[in-house]
């Protein structure tokens, strides 16, 4: 990585539980979270949007998430991300069959017309190269209302903070998923 991170202790004591939750969920801490914790007060702004991202009341179901995630990963070449989001993918969508078929989903049928929708959006958003067009957003609204919409582009605008902030700062994967090449 580009920049060190600190022994766990060295980080102030209302950051240590969130390292402690995630050696519990994931077996060990996540790099980022130590990148992130080394200034305090965007550690705890990205970990409150992310939760706020991730809730189980989002009208965004699991699986769509993180196909959300995974994609815009993929194309910000962020190698912890794609690691622990393929993961996390896997285990909400019961295989790693989409994980495998996400980078060329266009080729695939694996992918219903909803997600087929949203992951033409998140490219839209994510590539520099591509606008978002009037007609997608006609296409997103037969299954999102506005506020689902500003959702699934808070999303895919934190994935590309998060995939970008890794990517810059070379952070490794961690180990989460082996996907088949």
């Amino acid at each position: 990585m580009r920049v060190s991170v600190k022994n766990t202790n060295q980080y102030p004591w209302f950051i240590r539980p969130f390292f402690w939750n995630q050696k519990k969920k994931y077996g060990a801490v996540l790099q980022p979270g130590l990148l992130w914790g080394r200034v305090p007060q965007l550690f705890a702004s990205v970990a409150l949007l992310y939760g706020a991202l991730d809730r189980k009341s989002s009208p965004l179901s699991p699986v769509l998430r993180s196909l959300v995630t995974v994609r815009v990963s993929q194309i910000n070449w962020c190698h912890f991300c794609v690691d622990i989001n393929s993961a996390t993918l896997a285990k909400r969508a019961g295989s790693l069959e989409k994980v495998e078929n996400l980078e060329h989903w266009k080729e695939s049928d694996l992918f219903d017309d909803k997600e087929r929708v949203v992951l033409e959006y998140t490219e839209a958003v994510t590539y520099s190269d591509q606008q978002v067009s009037d007609e997608l957003i006609e296409k997103l609204k037969v299954y999102f209302d506005d506020d689902g919409l500003v959702e699934l582009t808070g999303l895919i605008a934190f994935q590309n903070l998060s995939s970008k902030f890794n990517s810059a700062l070379d952070v490794p994967a961690q180990g989460f998923c082996k996907v088949p090449r």
